[in-house]
């Protein structure tokens, strides 16, 4: 640490954005893209703001980083301008920095001691600035290199899923000696951040980047294949020598019951983000589109967003994004979300800048449609929500009810768990009551040699969750197949953030 006063003396500035009128207009990345010489100066003057904390919560996975990022390490290589030398610190915790340091929430920054105090402060260090800065120089100046294994193990590990956990667990046992195939249903390699994530947020050249990464390795990638229907469990078995499970947690969460659900234009969350990435890849224009219409998004969270972003580009006519929870105050709360827990505050991701209404403490109690069978308009009331002595929640509406202006409507409120298949039977597995699938302390399941990781695991979460699960299954597979790994392990199978996140 240069000056322990350092963020007292430079004031804290976020990556720039480019103008609303100009990203709604294409589907780039929403982030101006610097020069390399203008954005290192910059960075390295964010990270003379760390204070190098004697117990640097940033990178505890109860609370900051699930990964163990050595934050304050490569912070201060920045700062000296040693931008190798962070590409590896990086790296040596983090499979995919250019993943997290585009689409992840940050909890890093949420505990970090600056943003205790943030009007004295100025608030915490730009993590998530810094991490993508030093990925995106880094494989920029060639230092980003296929890792190769120095062994080979001859034993066989098959990965079902490309989402980031799937593709952190097959790097790392990649280069632990093994050979891995990884399995993916879809068309194309990435799950989530393949359909999931729009183009706008993370450019889907940076996942084919990683991906050329990963196959000079010897990672072997299998797409348009569904293990258990394309694949059977008995031919996988016979194949491979382990197995791990990184399928996911995509079964949507839907309200059938709502009057007038059947109508069309009614659709989930999911359905329109995978087939407006889909045009974006070139696939033809996605049949689900908000041009011309009025669009309401049913959810106040991340994939809300991400939706609200999509409809700005498709030329909606206007949005409004709907929560039944209050509206969270701008600052955090010390007795609801004490530090360094992730806080309850009010969040606008960079689609609010762009347009629409959120209306808060309402919920839709019926759609009314035109002789056509279209979604006109919905019909909402103000509510109340509460929870039952076993937690259970309900919603009560309390005010009158007002017909809103409706034709097309997204479903955008959480998913129930990993879908149901033909794999999970033949492989004699069931979901949890949550509708996941549980592991021991190693990440294997009750069925010998698979393993389980990421959402699959742990229900529907953050990138670098995944990353981090991915990671320490690798190392269970690893000793079960070779009796010992050198491979880390940043998180326990029970390990859970301090607040959910």
């Amino acid at each position: 640490m240069a000056d322990p006063q350092g963020f007292m003396k430079v004031v804290k500035r976020d990556a720039p954005k480019r103008p609303v009128t100009e990203r709604i207009g294409d589907w780039n990345e929403v982030y101006t893209e610097q020069p390399a010489a203008e954005r290192a100066r910059e960075v390295a003057e964010q990270a003379t703001r760390c204070m190098d904390c004697g117990v640097p919560f940033c990178h505890s996975g109860s609370a900051g980083c699930p990964l163990g990022n050595l934050i304050p390490d490569w912070n201060d290589l920045v700062r000296r301008d040693r931008w190798g030398a962070a590409s590896e610190r990086l790296h040596a915790t983090n499979n995919f920095p250019e993943f997290t340091g585009r689409v992840c929430p940050a909890p890093c920054e949420a505990a970090c001691v600056l943003s205790i105090a943030e009007n004295d402060t100025g608030g915490s260090v730009t993590i998530k600035r810094i991490e993508q800065a030093i990925a995106d120089a880094a494989w920029e100046g060639g230092i980003v290199v296929p890792q190769h294994p120095v062994i080979s193990t001859g034993k066989k590990v098959a990965v079902v899923g490309s989402g980031p956990g799937g593709l952190a667990a097959a790097q790392q046992l990649t280069r632990a000696g093994h050979d891995v195939t990884v399995f993916e249903r879809d068309d194309r390699l990435g799950g989530l951040l393949r359909y999931g994530i729009p183009a706008f947020k993370m450019d889907k050249s940076i996942l084919e980047r990683r991906l050329t990464q990963m196959r000079s390795e010897g990672t072997h990638f299998v797409t348009e294949c569904e293990v258990g229907v394309d694949l059977t469990v008995e031919q996988l078995r016979a194949r491979f020598d382990a197995v791990v499970l990184a399928v996911g947690a995509l079964r949507a969460r839907d309200n059938t019951t709502v009057e007038g659900r059947e109508l069309k234009g009614i659709h989930l969350a999911m359905d329109h983000l995978v087939l407006s990435n889909r045009e974006c890849e070139g696939d033809g224009a996605s049949p689900i589109t908000a041009k011309g219409k009025h669009v309401v998004i049913i959810g106040g969270g991340d994939t809300g967003a991400d939706c609200l972003g999509t409809a700005h580009r498709q030329g909606a006519a206007s949005v409004t994004q709907l929560d039944y929870n209050p509206e969270l105050p701008t600052e955090r709360d010390d007795e609801r979300s004490p530090w360094p827990s992730w806080p309850m505050v009010l969040r606008t991701s960079p689609a609010h800048a762009e347009g629409g209404v959120r209306r808060y403490e309402v919920a839709v109690q019926r759609f009314l449609g035109d002789e056509q069978g279209n979604v006109r308009s919905m019909v909402l009331a103000e509510v109340k929500v509460s929870r039952d002595e076993d937690g259970r929640r309900h919603v009560r509406p309390v005010g009158e009810e007002v017909e809103l202006p409706c034709e097309m409507a997204l479903f955008a409120i959480g998913f129930e768990g990993v879908e149901y298949s033909r794999m999970l039977d033949d492989l004699g597995l069931t979901l949890t009551r949550r509708g996941v699938l549980s592991c021991g302390p190693d990440w294997q399941t009750t069925a010998p040699g698979v393993f389980v990781c990421g959402d699959a695991h742990r229900g529907a979460s953050l990138v670098v969750w995944a990353i981090a699960e991915g990671r320490s299954a690798a190392r269970g597979v690893d000793v079960y197949l070779s009796g010992q790994s050198d491979l880390p392990s940043p998180v326990h199978p029970t390990s859970l953030p301090l607040a959910v996140v």
